[in-house]
């Protein structure tokens, strides 16, 4: 068998799994396209007229706090993971620490607990401090949560930028600061861009401690879409429907960042 035709097979399998992969998603978006008799059928109707019924169901049910309460979490815990990984990742990789090697394994041993164990001391600090149902207090757990992962991707982001830009930087009189903001984030752009997309996902899919910690006030949007799986039934063309548009911002990010992501995962943090 030739090189051209195990190439061509090797195409055609990756065309299959991607159109596996992608089948289910396409069918949530064509169901939150059909009313809900229509979409309650077995099997689907795929050509059952189209409407919008399900998007204007799930906006006038009051989607916009939670949607908001996520953007705040997911952003703000993004920007401050990264202002406190960069400079721990520097001092990690260009001006190593003593035994910078235990260091990463403390930040990694961080991640090895399983997330349940945790839920009943966080829930009885949140309730001491007066910080129940409070977008602050998920924002600062979900920076804890995602910083040793930012830490991890970063040291190794910047291990990849050449010693002799950060010495002659150093030679003309610049501080750590100025170095950080106009030698190193210029030149690890790429890796910032992916671990800020890998962090805005963790924080904006994450679930358990969003629905035990929130209530009305900061309930994120994850949490609101479990409302619609109710006693009465599952209406499923507007859970495919808010489905849709809580995937969205992620989908939109992982887009317009696709090219630094692409770099960035290549400059060494998954090999």
């Amino acid at each position: 068998m030739s090189t051209q035709r195990i190439g061509r097979g090797w195409g055609v399998l990756a065309w299959f799994c991607g159109l596996v992969f992608f089948a289910p998603v396409a069918w949530m978006f064509l169901t939150s396209l059909h009313s809900e008799t229509d979409a309650a059928t077995n099997p689907p109707s795929i050509a059952a007229p189209l409407t919008l019924d399900g998007y204007t169901e799930f906006f006038n049910a009051g989607a916009w706090p939670p949607l908001l309460n996520s953007f705040s979490a997911s952003i703000g815990s993004t920007i401050i993971v990264l202002l406190l990984a960069i400079p721990a990742a520097y001092a990690l990789s260009i001006k190593p620490v003593e035994k910078w090697t235990d260091v990463l394994f403390f930040f990694l041993s961080t991640k090895m607990m399983p997330v349940v164990a945790a839920l009943l001391p966080i829930y009885l600090i949140a309730q001491f401090s007066g910080m129940l149902d409070n977008i602050s207090f998920l924002t600062l757990l979900y920076c804890s949560m995602n910083l040793p992962i930012a830490v991890w991707l970063m040291r190794s982001f910047l291990s990849e930028v050449p010693r002799e830009i950060l010495e002659a930087a150093s030679i003309d009189g610049a501080g750590l600061i100025t170095i950080l903001r106009r030698v190193v984030a210029p030149i690890a752009m790429p890796g910032i861009a992916a671990t800020a997309l890998i962090c805005f996902i963790f924080s904006w899919n994450e679930l358990l401690f969003a629905r035990v910690l929130t209530g009305v006030v900061a309930g994120t949007a994850p949490v609101y879409l479990t409302g619609f799986v109710t006693s009465q039934g599952l209406f499923l063309a507007k859970v495919c429907a808010a489905a849709v548009v809580v995937s969205l911002p992620v989908l939109i990010a992982g887009f317009a960042a696709q090219d630094k992501l692409v770099q960035g995962l290549s400059l060494g943090a998954v090999k």
